[in-house]
């Protein structure tokens, strides 16, 4: 006869039940608060994080260190609230775990940069001039660079494992505001690390670089965006410039035309030579088709002391856009029949100066009067503050390539953007490429635009890394009869008049191979090239006003697939939109 009891048994296990269910509710209230918490201190870290750039622009560098230190307390608090023992279990849950590991990780990437970067930058701000930044007389003092290469240094190795952290993030398993959160943290902390490590290189390369220890010799390319090569652009004008202990100044300029083809091509590579056969080796213009500007920068040497001799240090190479951020903060300028500001002189330099001067000498002559107007207000009459962000921004863009005759500085340049070479993949990162080089013989590029997303996962069961390129031509329908010849070419190379020609390399990562390769659905006949361990793939594609076409290549093999994909392409006129997206198996 029962006495309306459960037995032991079931009353232990439904105790046992009540006391799993109480923790589990009591974990999830814990973490929900907590959590709110968190999102709240990490939504303060970004809103100081704008604060304090604006700060630093400024050169308010009292409100600069408020900031910080708000910044820093806000890291800190949203660290310690994901990083107890009841918020890592939750992280262990199937679904829900990666967006709380998601959480905790962007939690203590805030806390490293604020503890270990902000504060070695802001002691780098605090003990320099920011208003003269030792410029006087178009001269630079070198004595401070020794003082702050210790702190960017420091800097600097935050946030590069900052930035390795962030790749590190699976965004593709979270929620999709949380992976939206997770890209810009990666694009912020990317851009951060690139423009600090350049500014460390610059530390450790200026003083011996602006001839400290002895007087130095630069060739300066100029590129032509309106005319696309893998590094920016054609040559377009020429200089030599003359540093010495910190002292820049102008020694020559000179124009394409002084340097005609040469009969015999000088030594190219392999991978070079398959993409463009030898005709960067023979044509000044065609030598930043080159992809490696460590290749490119030591052949620009070569073509300038075959032409004029004496020696060559490095050679530094920027495009058309670097005018564009500089004059930001020079001011406006005249040369030839323009008067340039900040958003005219793109337009002016790669488009209106067509129309206006027909004769291409002249082209050639204001050109240089462009440049040699740009050079001297950048030394002379530009805001500090602005000039370094100036050149931070078209470093970021990679719109500056520097090659070093001198292998011990080349080793530091080659590891940065700024040396212009492959990159390296890593077991947090991989990189595929995009690189433009027209094939058109005018100025077309002017109104080429370009979108780029990549795409990795698994096809047919083997790890793959999809790129995909879409290339618009738009230019006016009456681009034939509307458009200068000497932009158009005109059909002198036999593209019709109006018509972009450009050839479309896309290289993937290191160790994979094509899989699939087709442009618009179709499959069609390419060049393949390798670039070290790196895959090439080659369409030359032929455009119409209005048209566009995409090319879509997958890689397969032990370097494609799950990590983190970065893209590498050249500088464009107008930057091209990127995008990472869910993997369609074109196979």
């Amino acid at each position: 006869m029962s006495d309306g009891r459960l037995p032991v048994r079931r009353r232990w296990i439904g105790w046992t039940i009540g006391v799993l269910v109480s923790i589990l509710l009591i974990a999830i209230g814990w973490v929900t608060i907590r959590g709110l918490g968190a999102v709240s201190d990490l939504q303060q870290v970004a809103n100081g994080a704008t604060q304090l750039k604006a700060s630093i622009a400024s050169g308010d560098l009292e409100e600069a260190e408020r900031v910080s230190g708000s910044i820093a307390r806000n890291a800190a608090s949203a660290d310690e609230l994901t990083s107890d023992p009841v918020w890592q279990a939750f992280g262990a849950v199937p679904w829900l775990g990666p967006n709380f590991r998601a959480v905790s990780e962007i939690a203590e990437i805030a806390h490293d940069v604020s503890t270990d970067a902000l504060t070695p930058l802001l002691d780098v701000a605090g003990g320099l001039d920011l208003a003269g930044l030792g410029v006087e007389g178009g001269t630079i003092d070198l004595a401070p660079f020794a003082e702050i290469e210790k702190p960017l240094g420091t800097a600097s190795t935050a946030l590069s494992a900052a930035e390795l952290q962030a790749k590190r993030i699976d965004a593709d398993a979270t929620l999709p505001p949380l992976a939206d959160a997770i890209g810009e943290l990666r694009s912020a902390v990317t851009g951060a690390a690139s423009v600090v490590g350049s500014l460390h290189g610059a530390s450790v390369l200026l003083p011996t670089m602006l001839g400290g220890e002895g007087p130095r010799n630069y060739v300066l390319a100029m590129q032509n965006n309106a005319e696309l090569r893998s590094s920016g652009g054609i040559i377009g004008s020429i200089a030599l410039l003359h540093a010495e202990n910190g002292t820049i100044t102008l020694q020559r300029q000179a124009s394409t035309r002084d340097f005609p083809p040469l009969d015999t091509a000088l030594p190219l590579s392999e991978s070079t030579i398959a993409l463009f056969d030898d005709r960067p080796g023979r044509y000044l213009q065609n030598i930043t088709a080159i992809p490696d500007f460590a290749e490119a920068g030591e052949i620009i040497a070569a073509r300038w002391t075959g032409r004029f001799g004496g020696t060559v240090d490095g050679v530094i190479a920027v495009d058309a856009v670097v005018a564009e951020h500089l004059m930001k903060s020079t001011g406006d300028l005249a040369f030839g029949p323009f008067t340039a500001t900040a958003d005219t002189v793109t337009d002016i330099l790669l488009s209106q100066i067509y129309a206006a001067v027909p004769d291409p000498a002249a082209q050639d002559a204001i050109f240089a009067q462009a440049a040699g107007g740009l050079f001297s207000a950048a030394l002379s009459g530009g805001d500090p503050r602005a000039l370094i962000g100036a050149l931070a921004t078209s470093a970021d863009e990679s719109r500056i390539r520097i090659w070093s005759a001198h292998p011990e500085e080349e080793a530091v340049l080659a590891a940065s953007e700024l040396g212009g070479t492959i990159p390296t993949d890593s077991d947090d990162a991989t990189y595929v490429g995009v690189l433009m080089n027209d094939t058109t013989g005018g100025k077309m590029d002017y109104y080429t635009r370009a979108s780029i997303t990549t795409s990795v996962g698994t096809c047919q069961g083997a790890p793959t890394t999809q790129v995909r390129v879409t290339w618009t031509n738009t230019a006016p329908a009456d681009a034939a009869t509307s458009l200068p010849a000497y932009v158009t070419a005109d059909g002198f190379y036999g593209v019709p008049a109006g018509t972009v020609r450009t050839l479309i390399a896309v290289y993937g990562p290191e160790g994979a191979t094509p899989a699939h390769v087709d442009r618009d659905g179709e499959e069609e006949g390419v060049q393949t090239a390798m670039l070290g361990d790196r895959s090439v793939v080659q369409h030359e594609v032929s455009l119409a006003p209005g048209e566009s076409t995409t090319i879509t290549v997958e890689f397969e093999g032990t370097g494609a697939g799950a990590r983190f994909t970065e893209v590498r392409h050249t500088p464009l006129i107008e930057a091209p939109d990127t995008a990472r997206q869910p993997l369609n198996c074109a196979t």
